[in-house]
């Protein structure tokens, strides 16, 4: 089934028959890092975006989006309209290539993470490029969308529920055995996103054949 914010709440409540104040105040953080944990273990097509933005002429750092966790490609477009994929370096290697900061300028050709809001680049744009970033972003979590349904809720309802289950009786300092079904079941929905992800969205099976995995 697809779950809203607040039917997934509530059945967190009946599965655990816990009601307690303190217990439900703690739901949220249940659900949350369920969906921490779910959309870290897969690559998901969801779970990526593409944004385009401008580099500053003149200025070597590229703000990254809110949602930003890590980077699929980097790329600006020149002046011809061809577009430049930028290779990925540490901060350290920017800052040795190209000693002189933003007076050494170009085409861009390296960037890293400088901290968690701002990219880097090197050389420093010798133009306002157009940047395109294709990036792994953090979706909207259902306990703040204001809809109450995300596509985690709606396609990987079993991998959400399971997850919080397994959180929430962590708190309850539950029975070690009911843990390990729910982490048992919650493996078990996570080897079915998987198998979706690598067998359906990357490939067609026209060209690649069907995703097949050894019997066990």
């Amino acid at each position: 089934m697809a779950w809203t914010y607040n039917t997934l709440t509530q059945s967190i409540q009946d599965w655990t028959d816990n009601s307690e104040t303190t217990f439900v105040a703690e739901i949220p953080f249940f659900i949350i890092n369920a969906e921490e944990r779910i959309f870290k273990s897969i690559d998901l097509e969801y779970f990526r975006k593409n944004v385009s933005g401008t580099f500053t002429s003149g200025n070597k750092f590229l703000s990254m989006p809110s949602d930003y966790l890590s980077s699929f490609s980097l790329a600006f477009v020149d002046a011809s309209g061809n577009t430049n994929f930028l290779l990925q370096k540490d901060v350290s290697f920017i800052q040795e290539y190209t000693p002189g900061g933003n007076s050494t300028t170009g085409n861009p050709k390296y960037y890293a993470p400088f901290d968690v809001e701002t990219f880097i680049v090197s050389p420093t744009p010798d133009s306002a490029y157009t940047a395109e970033l294709h990036y792994f972003y953090r979706p909207a979590s259902i306990t703040t969308d204001d809809s109450g349904i995300t596509w985690i809720g709606t396609n990987a309802s079993d991998a959400l529920l399971y997850g919080s289950l397994v959180e929430a009786y962590i708190f309850m300092k539950g029975e070690a055995d009911v843990i390990k079904m729910y982490s048992d079941r919650y493996m078990e929905s996570i080897s079915r996103l998987k198998n979706y992800a690598e067998g359906m969205e990357d490939k067609d099976a026209f060209r690649s054949g069907k995703l097949i995995r050894p019997r066990t």
